[in-house]
């Protein structure tokens, strides 16, 4: 049976887009979110060979080091004729967490024409959620969202991959959705939007 969360959590990420869409999900449920970098916390090397577990790495950490819950994201971009690259690698394409993603979505679109793959080019985001507690205990929830990249990229809202994918079903990008309309869960239940609101409507479900 899944443990409820609540209280003070500390959200295990330095990256600011990230941490302000945490807030967005989790601030209706009244739960208090501390950021990593507001703690002081460092930011452990991400060892694991998928989005889960890179998610537990740094779940475990934040909760280890600050004897708090703590709620880890990882999400990335797969594409499907770079064989599912960047993947677990998104962030580092562009250097790092906050990174230069301008950088990343250019060398995506060198690539794939490197390698003479034709539009339309799919692709998908994944986002993995683990909840760690101090005493060892944890939770994963996974959501994806399937489109295509468009080039150039277009709109400067959101972070990262956003400007150059279209989820499917829509006529705009990532990058020129609000807030509301990328994440936002309908009143209704049905199916949000992007991945990290899939996976969090999952760990809504079990913990909340």
């Amino acid at each position: 049976m899944s443990r409820k969360l609540a209280g003070r959590v500390v959200a295990a990420t330095h990256n600011k887009g990230k941490l302000a869409e945490l807030h967005d999900l989790l601030g209706p449920s009244g739960i208090e979110l501390l950021g990593a970098g507001d703690l002081g916390l460092p930011e452990p090397e991400e060892t694991g060979d998928t989005f889960v577990a890179n998610a537990l790495i740094k779940a475990r950490a934040a909760a280890e080091r600050s004897g708090l819950t703590a709620i880890s994201d990882d999400s990335g971009l797969c594409v499907a004729g770079l064989d599912g690259q960047p993947g677990i690698y998104s962030a580092r394409w562009a250097g790092g967490g906050g990174g230069d993603f301008a950088a990343a979505m250019a060398r995506v679109e060198r690539e794939l024409k490197g390698h003479g793959v034709a539009p339309p080019w799919r692709a998908w985001f994944v986002s993995a959620l683990a909840i760690a507690w101090p005493d060892g205990h944890v939770e994963t929830f996974e959501g994806r969202v399937d489109g295509d990249l468009i080039f150039p990229p277009r709109g400067t809202a959101g972070f990262g991959y956003d400007p150059c994918f279209k989820p499917d079903g829509h006529a705009r990008t990532f990058g020129e959705m609000t807030a509301i309309e990328k994440h936002g869960l309908p009143a209704d239940g049905s199916q949000a939007l992007s991945h990290r609101a899939r996976a969090f409507q999952a760990l809504a479900r079990a913990c909340l």
